[in-house]
């Protein structure tokens, strides 16, 4: 699996307005310089964290952009797919779409096993999780493998 820029930078432009509950809306020019993030590709980003419903936009003096809901009850799974789509697809195609046979043929529960495996890691991560730096003890026993930590 391949994590876009673009899913890397909303992610972290989302971290930048979970650990800022408090403060009001945040301008995009603050999260761009909190995250080390281009402004004019922020801005894309934003608007597709708005059209997902995964944050609010406030125009004027005092405007900006915050979270719609709490940061524990938005998902990385809901962040990445909201910049990028599915979370798992092979050559653009959900695994369910897909169809193979022959040799391949069980080559499709790979697929789909790869997926769930996704969902499960990144739908059981919130924003409010990564923030406090308490990931979930799964995940975190994931990364307890030395091979985990290297490249083949």
């Amino acid at each position: 699996m391949r994590i876009s820029a673009r899913a890397d930078y909303a992610v972290r432009a989302a971290l930048q307005l979970a650990a800022a509950p408090d403060a009001g809306p945040l301008k995009a020019e603050a999260i761009a310089d909190a995250a080390g993030i281009s402004h004019k590709f922020l801005e894309g980003i934003l608007n597709d964290l708005r059209r997902a419903g995964l944050v609010l936009s406030q125009r004027g003096a005092n405007g900006g952009y915050r979270l719609a809901g709490p940061a524990s009850s938005i998902s990385i799974a809901d962040v990445i797919r909201a910049v990028d789509g599915p979370l798992v697809s092979v050559r653009g195609v959900r695994p369910p779409d897909l169809s193979y046979s022959g040799p391949a043929a069980s080559l499709l529960w790979l697929w789909i096993a790869l997926r769930a495996n996704v969902r499960q890691i990144l739908e059981g991560v919130s924003l409010a999780d990564v923030v406090s730096g308490r990931l979930p003890a799964d995940v975190m026993a994931l990364t307890e493998a030395p091979a985990a930590w290297t490249n083949p």
